[in-house]
């Protein structure tokens, strides 16, 4: 399967043109995010946080964080410690903003780092997540096993992000507004003229539904669920790492 980058014309690698789209549109993402889903996005990011307050969470991880809107929404579950990684340190300075704005920064700390190699230890973290962030790793598989080792057994991982609608006329509707309306408004007010042409294919290519269910599977996870959200425009998946137990006799 070909791999889908932001700008065609660059020799660099995915994680590399990724960081520099996310770096080009930093001062422009939170307004846009929220402008074009038509502020459904934050909806999107309350239930999944919701899916986690069951487990009680200490500490998250929040992979992909860019400017800490769901490490923000985060603070919800209760935990103590957030940690989010990104590898746009423009988004990050925007998020560090956000936090220290809130009051949060004890409980929220944010750093630059690679999904596909967290430095952080075997069975640390009790939540993983991850909002429209997936999509963007260079090599999926890797991503998710990253999660699977920081993750402690018997913690949840919960995944957000776009998917693609198949009912009619959503479907159609959708994919007129995804290639055609939103890479145009995306150039009017990104100076970025590649970044929101970019989204849609990338949610064409993703796995998304049964087929990433899948992907969780093979990386490791079990319980595998997902919940389609507003006519299947996104998805929130979540899965746990099961806890080994050994019976000695």
């Amino acid at each position: 399967m070909s791999v889908i980058t932001p700008y065609s014309n660059s020799a660099k690698g995915k994680k590399e043109q990724v960081a520099e789209m996310f770096d080009n549109i930093a001062p422009k993402y939170d307004f846009l995010n929220h402008f074009l889903s038509f502020g459904i996005d934050k909806i999107w990011r309350r239930k999944a946080i919701r899916l986690l307050l069951k487990h009680a969470p200490a500490n998250i991880l929040d992979v992909a964080t860019g400017t800490a809107d769901f490490a923000i929404e985060s603070l919800k579950t209760g935990a103590q410690q957030i940690v989010g990684v990104d590898i746009s340190e423009e988004m990050l300075g925007i998020g560090r903003t956000k936090v220290e704005r809130l009051g949060a920064a004890h409980r929220i700390t944010l750093h630059k780092g690679d999904a596909e190699g967290l430095g952080f230890s075997d069975n640390y973290f009790e939540a993983v997540t991850v909002a429209f962030g997936v999509r963007n790793f260079e090599n999926l598989r890797k991503g998710l096993e990253e999660l699977f080792r920081v993750l402690k057994p018997g913690g949840m991982v919960c995944i957000l992000e776009f998917s693609k609608p198949v009912s009619f006329p959503v479907k159609q509707l959708y994919s007129f507004y995804s290639f055609y309306i939103l890479p145009i408004l995306g150039r009017l007010f990104s100076k970025d003229n590649s970044a929101y042409r970019y989204l849609p294919k990338s949610v064409e290519k993703f796995p998304d539904g049964k087929e990433f269910l899948d992907v969780l599977k093979n990386s490791g996870f079990r319980e595998t669920r997902q919940y389609r959200q507003t006519f299947g425009v996104a998805t929130i998946y979540t899965a746990i790492k099961q806890t080994n137990e050994f019976v000695q006799t």
